[in-house]
């Protein structure tokens, strides 16, 4: 077959990049032949991954001399199947990977968009969007991506248009490390979420997308047991964001700010109401003296965020307990507890360390969780009332 020379400029842009194109496919031997056909007119680096085809699918592939196969006796799933070209590929030299489907929904027409988006965003996955308000767009896949994209954007603070697009660019030299648990559908999701905790960038282009007449359709998306396997994934992933990797990154990005950013672009910030401030100041100061020490950030920013506060301002605010103010905290929470436990005395007979904790536990976390609440009170108040007076004044 003979190609313009702009295909083969394509060609030897691929080469270039060291991208290749991978696809996965399962029982599509009435597509297969002609995706790859049209893939090969911009890309000779093809890896397919023949994932248990029962049907005429791997003669169809052995047609094509130049495209390296893959091929396994039991279907294991698309995970599974990306999973095993992802290693081959980065084995074999490449850096990049653009996965797409065997089934003809997508055009290759795309790939140089994708080949664009690598120059300007190198470290990136980058997400074919379709087009979902089209004709013939089934309304059960209308409805899955929305209904992924707001698990991912809970998962990851991140709003993308179309999490479930299989037309996709990979970045291999960064997801090289990575052990991913999935193996079927839900893997593509798993990637996005787990790629975003890593803060790798993913970007969306806009691509064609074909869907024929729903008696031609061809699917191997089993719509209760998949779905199920998508449901039970965003459930561990939201969890696991919203214990520890959505508090950890706020928190990461937070301390590349100094105090005074903060304060100036949050606190002083005339979008933000008063009592909003005025809370999240109280609630951070609170964090900051309870004694969960090692945790107040990530407890508190969970908190935090199911209260509707200001993360900003709760971190500038907990970031009372520093090491200058440690010993006067446990100190307070000394005397404090003292009160609470019946003794009622300012005098402390022990050092003003965290080792001195351990023979006064009792004592010291008593009086550590009435003074979190007084002093988050205290500061509270005062900080709504300083706001009132600031405020008008400007």
């Amino acid at each position: 077959m003979e190609y313009s020379g702009q295909h083969n400029n394509y060609k030897d842009i691929f080469k270039q990049k060291k991208c290749c194109v991978i696809v996965p496919t399962f029982n599509n031997a009435d597509l297969i032949e002609s995706v790859l056909q049209d893939v090969l007119k911009y890309c000779d680096d093809i890896i397919v991954v023949n994932d248990g085809s029962t049907d005429a699918s791997q003669e169809k592939i052995e047609k094509f001399s130049s495209v390296k196969l893959i091929s396994y006796p039991r279907n294991r799933g698309k995970g599974y199947a990306l999973k095993k070209a992802f290693k081959y590929a980065y084995n074999s030299g490449y850096k990049y990977a653009i996965s797409i489907d065997s089934d003809g929904q997508h055009h290759a027409k795309d790939l140089p968009d994708f080949l664009e988006k690598i120059s300007e965003n190198p470290d990136a996955i980058i997400i074919g969007s379709r087009n979902l308000t089209e004709k013939n767009i089934p309304d059960k896949s209308a409805f899955a991506n929305k209904f992924s994209n707001f698990w991912f954007r809970i998962a990851t603070g991140v709003k993308l248009s179309d999490t479930q697009s299989g037309y996709r660019l990979y970045p291999l030299h960064l997801l090289n490390n990575f052990r991913f648990f999935s193996n079927k559908y839900e893997f593509e999701l798993e990637v996005l979420v787990r790629a975003s905790w890593k803060n790798i960038d993913i970007i969306t282009i806009p691509v064609d997308v074909y869907y024929p007449d729903k008696e031609d359709r061809v699917t191997h998306f089993r719509p209760f047991k998949d779905f199920l396997r998508i449901s039970v994934l965003n459930t561990i992933l939201v969890t696991l964001a919203l214990l520890y990797f959505r508090p950890r990154k706020i928190a990461r990005e937070y301390k590349k700010k100094t105090i005074k950013q903060i304060i100036r672009e949050k606190i002083l910030s005339p979008d933000i109401p008063k009592h909003t401030i005025a809370f999240s100041i109280a609630f951070g100061v609170f964090m900051g003296i309870f004694p969960v020490w090692g945790y107040q950030l990530i407890v508190g920013f969970i908190i935090a965020h199911f209260l509707k506060l200001n993360k900003a301002i709760f971190y500038v605010a907990a970031n009372i307990s520093i090491p200058p103010m440690i010993p006067f905290i446990i100190y307070l929470s000394y005397v404090t507890g003292s009160y609470v436990m019946g003794e009622g005395s300012w005098t402390v007979d022990v050092d003003l360390s965290i080792q001195a904790i351990k023979g006064n536990a009792m004592q010291y976390f008593a009086g550590s969780i009435v003074l979190s609440f007084i002093a988050g009170t205290v500061f509270g108040i005062i900080s709504y009332l300083l706001l009132i007076i600031f405020k008008k004044n400007k």
